[in-house]
C-alpha cells in the first residue's frame, strides 16, 4: 500500500478524531475555567460543526465531477429550481 491508499482509509477518521477532540478540550476549557465565555465564541465551533454534518449529508457517489467538462461540480440525479 501507498501513502495515498493509507490515507484513503485512514484519513477520515484522522480527521474526525482531531475534531472531536478540539471540541473536548474546548467544552473542558469552559467548563473549568472560571472566566466567562461569551457566545460570540462558541459560534466558530458552531459553524464547523454544521458544516461537517452538511458535508456528512451527500453521499460521494451522488458528487459528479469531470475535470474536463464545463460547469461546477454537481449532485446526480438532483434539479434545481433556483430561477
Amino acid at each position: 500500500m501507498d501513502l495515498v491508499e493509507l490515507w484513503a482509509i485512514f484519513g477520515p477518521g484522522v480527521s474526525g478524531a482531531i475534531f472531536g477532540a478540539g471540541w473536548w478540550f474546548w467544552i473542558d476549557a469552559v467548563v473549568c475555567s472560571s472566566v466567562k465565555v461569551s457566545f460570540l465564541h462558541y459560534l466558530p465551533g458552531i459553524f464547523a460543526s454544521l458544516a461537517a454534518l452538511m458535508f456528512n449529508c451527500v453521499r460521494k457517489e451522488d458528487i459528479d465531477y469531470s475535470p474536463y467538462e464545463e460547469g461546477e461540480w454537481r449532485l446526480n440525479g438532483l434539479s434545481c429550481s433556483c430561477a
